[in-house]
């Protein structure tokens, strides 16, 4: 059963949800979603808003639908999912049925889709996106490091509507 609460009440650790648990990002509609492993990103409060601040690759396919939907969903899963995070993070969804292949369960809350198995779920909507650029990097081994092949992320600033929990 799933309980609503706010990110103020929510206990849990955002560096360990999001650099240690990781993350699905998770778009689209009900008759075609996609979602991705990101670990990844950050909270925070933007614009007097409580927001998530999501980094995503130009060459994702769940891009395609970030980009094309107004929200997207966040899902942390339990750490017996690990596998399924390495699976959805290797395989992309443009050469096969992902999350089927997964075993998880999607749902949907106000249209926006989500996975049954996840312990905490964000549902956002896109507030700001802008691509990365070279020139705005005040550390040049931060490109060298992470982008060698100048594939930049874009920043998304999503605000957060809704947070779920397990009960």
């Amino acid at each position: 059963m799933w309980k609503e609460t706010t990110p103020e009440e929510l206990n849990r650790n955002a560096f360990q949800m999001i650099g240690k648990d990781w993350l699905l990002v998770t778009a689209g509609t009900e008759s075609s979603c996609n979602t991705m492993t990101a670990s990844w990103g950050g909270a925070g409060v933007m614009w007097g808003k409580d927001v998530l601040y999501l980094v995503i690759r130009p060459q994702r396919y769940t891009k395609e639908f970030i980009d094309r939907e107004e929200r997207l969903s966040v899902c942390v899963l339990p750490e017996t999912y690990r596998s399924v995070y390495g699976y959805l993070g290797r395989v992309s969804g443009r050469d096969e049925d992902k999350i089927s292949k997964s075993g998880l369960t999607t749902a949907f809350t106000q249209g926006v889709p989500f996975f049954e198995e996840a312990s905490v779920v964000f549902v956002c909507r896109k507030l700001f996106a802008q691509p990365y650029e070279a020139d705005s990097f005040l550390d040049s081994s931060i490109i060298e490091k992470c982008y060698p092949d100048k594939d930049y992320h874009t920043l998304y600033i999503c605000e957060i509507e809704k947070v779920l929990t397990k009960e």
